[in-house]
């Protein structure tokens, strides 16, 4: 019977470093991606020249990977419901649910993906001669691949892009994520609303009585043929003595 295990070029993984059956060796690096479309054309410029020179820097080969995954976010709508019916102000509450229902109807016509940017540099056996024993060939990996990373992620920094080493848990989980292609659910927290009530504004007669006054000894004193004019907007007030 044949297993998934048989089609793959990985025959073990050892320090983070994958050991390939052809006898070569490869290490991934996760890299930090740009909004390039929200740049300046200056900084465009900066960054794709800074790429260039990080390639032609380089004297040995690299692979550059665009993996797409598809989210599940039936989490994320469950959490949105929940807070809508916490919610006791009724315009937050219709406000939740709109925005819920325009996440349900872009799922439907368009499918949510999110993307990881991988950057492996491999080791063909030919780089490597021959080895006397299994220890030594991986020791001699490892020899080599540790500068290869290093000189990678200096290159990468001055792009202003951050690149780690996927360690063995995050190897397995890419691979087994890859060739069983299940969704992720991309919720790490619980959606929180919790604003408080507006302050009721109470008038009383009192208040009202001494705007009254406020108001009437502000006005403008004038004849009885003349019609009165608000003073609020005038720099000064005239009253004209009896």
């Amino acid at each position: 019977m044949n297993t998934t295990q048989q089609h793959l070029l990985i025959s073990d993984i050892k320090d983070d470093i994958l050991i390939l059956k052809n006898g070569g060796g490869a290490l991934v690096l996760q890299v930090s991606a740009v909004n390039f479309g929200l740049l300046s054309e200056r900084e465009q410029i900066a960054i794709i020249s800074a790429f260039a020179q990080m390639l032609n820097s380089l004297s040995f080969s690299i692979q550059i990977v665009i993996y797409s995954e598809r989210l599940n976010i039936s989490s994320y709508l469950t959490l949105l419901e929940k807070a809508q019916l916490a919610q006791t102000n009724p315009l937050l509450s219709r406000m939740i649910g709109s925005y819920r229902q325009f996440i349900q109807t872009t799922i439907k016509e368009n499918d949510v993906l999110d993307k990881k940017f991988f950057l492996v540099v491999p080791l063909f056996p030919l780089e490597l001669g021959i080895a006397a024993t299994r220890e030594n060939l991986e020791r001699k990996i490892k020899t080599i691949l540790l500068p290869r990373r290093d000189q990678v992620v200096r290159q990468l920094n001055r792009v202003g892009l951050k690149a780690a080493q996927l360690t063995h848990q995050k190897l397995i989980e890419l691979y087994y994520n890859i060739y069983n292609g299940q969704t992720v659910e991309n919720i790490t927290r619980p959606v929180e609303v919790s604003l408080k009530q507006p302050a009721e504004l109470r008038i009383t007669q009192n208040q009202v009585r001494l705007d009254q006054k406020d108001s009437e000894s502000q006005n403008v004193r004038q004849p009885e043929n003349q019609t009165a004019r608000p003073t609020r907007n005038h720099p000064f007030v005239v009253e004209e003595l009896e």
